[in-house]
């Protein structure tokens, strides 16, 4: 939610109108002093938001009706649940959420979404008429370990033994990682990374959200925000992953990796112990492993509760997408309640 972050997405034409993220921006004043806002976009798809209304979408346009343009408030290409709506008090924040349903009208969009808001949103939005969407991310969080393999001794023997196994297949490969923070992170670290970024969208058949232009505005403006492990196979460089940090929260997030050989094991150790690993070297309280993946649990993320916030114009699909929340609600609390039942690690005391 920082500007330079959303700045550097605008203007390295990674979200722009060209690319179906048109920038409404709404803030709230009293007088000379901003009191509250947040990052809107016109949205005329449902690309890189990470909270699925495809459905939602198909219905409308089965039923003659257009569902794009909708209204989003959301971080573009971002999944990591936080405050979307800044505000200085609940008040403020109430008129916020009563400024987006406005601009929604007076627009003539379909709908409004606000993506990944804390409770304090979620109360605001509900008190305009949003109905609530539950999801679920896997998250690691510090548990007082002195290193990593502290942090294994904590897991179950089978999770223990996998990891080690995979690492040790990393490690017999000839893979040495190397870690490299803020600005220490140089151009040519950042050419190799977006051309293993590029590589991981070709492989599924797809095109990357962001420019380069946008790693250099990160590198240039936001470096103390990023850590870079790069593996390497003798001289040659094989792959590389990207966590995004928030050193003020002791927080970790991870966001892209790429590699340009197959070696078994390798997207594991370079997304998940790598970055655990520092983490807890590094006095880090959170890592954040993205969206989806129940295979995250294994390595030790847990399941962790996520929302959203949604408001459809019309009345009779409000009513049906209000049913199918309701629904969706239940069975993702169900869902999580017996994702907590496998947790990988040790049972404690009694």
């Amino acid at each position: 939610m920082r500007l330079a972050y959303l700045r550097a997405l605008h203007e390295s034409g990674s979200a722009s109108a060209e690319t179906g993220w048109q920038p409404q921006f709404v803030s709230i004043w009293a007088g000379d002093e901003l009191v509250a806002a947040c990052p809107a976009y016109l949205k005329s798809h449902s690309y890189g938001e990470y909270v699925f209304d495809w459905a939602w979408a198909d219905a409308y346009r089965r039923h003659g009706l257009a569902y794009y343009p909708k209204l989003l408030v959301a971080v573009p290409f971002t999944p990591v649940p936080g405050s979307r709506l800044l505000a200085v008090d609940d008040k403020a924040r109430l008129l916020l959420a009563q400024a987006l349903r406005a601009l929604a009208r007076e627009a003539e969009t379909s709908s409004l979404h606000v993506l990944f808001g804390d409770e304090a949103d979620q109360r605001a939005l509900a008190d305009t008429g949003c109905m609530p969407r539950a999801g679920v991310q896997f998250h690691w969080t510090a548990e007082g370990d002195a290193d990593f393999s502290g942090f294994l001794a904590r897991l179950q023997r089978d999770k223990r033994k996998k990891i080690q196994q995979e690492q040790r297949r990393v490690r017999d490969a000839g893979v040495v990682f190397e870690t490299r923070l803020g600005q220490d992170i140089g151009a040519e670290d950042w050419d190799f990374f977006y051309r293993c970024y590029q590589q991981t969208y070709r492989e599924h058949h797809s095109t990357p959200y962001l420019s380069r232009d946008f790693f250099a505005r990160m590198a240039n403006d936001m470096p103390q925000h990023w850590l870079m492990f790069t593996a390497r196979r003798g001289e040659v460089l094989v792959a590389t992953s990207l966590i995004a940090l928030d050193p003020e929260r002791r927080a970790a997030f991870g966001r892209y990796w790429g590699a340009t050989a197959h070696i078994a094991s390798l997207h594991f150790d370079a997304c998940y112990y790598q970055p655990l690993a520092w983490c807890i070297a590094n006095g880090y309280q959170r890592f954040e492993g993205g969206a989806q993946g129940e295979h995250k649990m294994a390595r030790g993320l847990m399941p962790t509760p996520t929302a959203s916030s949604h408001w459809l114009a019309h009345p009779s699909f409000a009513d049906a997408v209000n049913d199918f929340l309701a629904r969706e609600g239940e069975a993702m609390a169900g869902y999580i309640d017996e994702l907590a039942e496998h947790a990988p690690y040790k049972a404690g005391p009694p």
